[in-house]
């Protein structure tokens, strides 16, 4: 894959009056291939969006050069840079009477003349970004009367309409319901895969970014992590930056979870999906699965109507319909023997 952007020992942060600047990232040679989605991830904080803004050429950097086809960023006039990156941003813009084709045609704006006239080329592109981001059905209408998730499909394409090697995107799935926030990162990879563009988003969405991404770049305490989902999660990188807010990964499941103190191990019986779901409810309720020896045990059965669930304590069994119920009761327990 050919490189789409990269970075010569680059450092970024953010100027303080009358003290020095403060860097968040110092001296980092890091580059974007043609054809990747690369999700940035890191707490809040670390740097993510200043990063992506330098990388746009929004701000310059506190050292270092941000550099495609061999030119600097921040020598580029605003119509060149336009050119070759577009940018899509999360603050929440007033849409007034602009149509969805309204929205996506300015994107041709680095490349139509001083009044904005489109030329039958510039209709084509337009045309062409609406039907990557399969917005079709509804770019005639007023952005007014669109979903949060139509809209940004047409700003994604209004990016796609200045035809540019590198797309940069802030957090693109915020505002958004899972079911949106998982199509519009499908829709990137897709995109990434399909026009050979190298594609960069920031993002929260840290099991979607596992799933979705071909490379990670984890922000975290000043130090940036490359690799591809699988790497970082082997070496240790993704508990070390998110061990402070209470999360973990899960090596085997490949999932975050949430950090409880737990107070007692419970030997857990079953297979399948229901196990998987079983130990998700008791590790949030504080429990600890343990293989054998553990004062409480649960057998999962299977019935013809469903699942239910044996608690057996000291020789006795209690039977329970639902988890809810289940971790009802061990609450309960739990709190009898304290």
């Amino acid at each position: 894959m050919s490189i789409a952007l990269q970075t010569h020992d680059l450092s970024i942060g953010y100027p303080v009056p009358r003290r020095a600047p403060v860097a968040l990232l110092s001296g980092y040679d890091v580059t974007l291939r043609a054809g990747e989605l690369v999700c940035l991830i890191g707490p809040n904080g670390a740097g993510k969006s200043t990063l992506l803004r330098t990388l746009a050429g929004l701000q310059a950097p506190l050292a270092g050069h941000v550099c495609i086809d061999g030119q600097d960023v921040t020598q580029m006039d605003a119509r060149a840079r336009a050119q070759r990156i577009g940018i899509v941003l999360t603050e929440r813009q007033s849409p007034g009477l602009l149509t969805g084709y309204g929205l996506v045609a300015l994107g041709r704006h680095p490349y139509t003349d001083w009044m904005g006239r489109l030329s039958a080329r510039d209709e084509a592109v337009v045309q062409w970004a609406v039907d990557a981001v399969a917005a079709a059905d509804y770019a005639a209408r007023p952005l007014e009367e669109m979903s949060d998730g139509q809209r940004q499909k047409l700003l994604i394409a209004r990016a796609l309409a200045q035809e540019p090697a590198v797309l940069l995107l802030d957090e693109p799935t915020a505002y958004l319901d899972l079911a949106c926030r998982i199509e519009i990162m499908r829709l990137l990879r897709d995109l990434a895969r399909t026009t050979g563009r190298a594609i960069l988003l920031s993002t929260h969405d840290l099991e979607l970014a596992l799933h979705m991404a071909d490379r990670i770049w984890l922000l975290a305490d000043g130090v940036l992590h490359t690799g591809a989902p699988e790497d970082l999660a082997l070496d240790g990188a993704f508990e070390a930056a998110f061990q402070t807010v209470g999360v973990t990964l899960n090596p085997a499941t490949g999932s975050f979870v949430l950090q409880n103190d737990l107070r007692q191990p419970i030997h857990l019986g079953g297979d399948g999906a229901a196990r998987a779901w079983t130990e998700r409810a008791l590790e949030r309720a504080g429990f600890e699965v343990s293989a054998n020896g553990a004062p409480l045990r649960i057998e999962i059965d299977q019935t013809t109507s469903g699942h239910r669930w044996q608690l057996w304590q000291d020789g006795a069994c209690q039977e329970y319909p639902t988890l809810y119920a289940l971790i009802d009761a061990l609450k309960v327990v739990t709190q009898s023997s304290e």
